[in-house]
């Protein structure tokens, strides 16, 4: 296990618990989007916890790899879906966000091979 993988995971595990506590804790700058986009309040908790799941499957890879690597491909999946989510709202400008959570979820998959 390189040192860069370990780096990048834990960065990528702690953005994706900050982006769920945001989400749990109802943050204007994650609801007010989110109604922006027209996903329904009720989804909210269970998107806060997939992230949260994922964040935690991170660090757990870091002792039982395969884990980990389930972690990071369903938080790329989830931030991939997010990131068609905010398109088909038409929030182009908006892209990027879901993307730069989704980037250190590819960069961990990728350094655990």
């Amino acid at each position: 296990m390189s040192t860069a993988y370990v780096v990048v995971t834990v960065v990528g595990a702690a953005m994706a618990a900050f982006s769920a506590a945001s989400l749990f804790l109802g943050a204007e700058w994650t609801a007010k989007p989110l109604a922006d986009y027209g996903v329904p309040r009720s989804w909210w908790s269970w998107l806060a916890a997939a992230k949260a799941a994922g964040a935690a499957g991170l660090l757990a890879g870091l002792f039982v790899p395969v884990v980990g690597v389930l972690a990071a491909i369903g938080l790329v999946l989830y931030f991939l879906g997010a990131a068609v989510t905010v398109a088909r709202a038409r929030w182009f400008s908006h892209v990027a966000f879901p993307l730069v959570y989704a980037a250190p979820a590819v960069a961990s998959l990728v350094l655990a091979f």
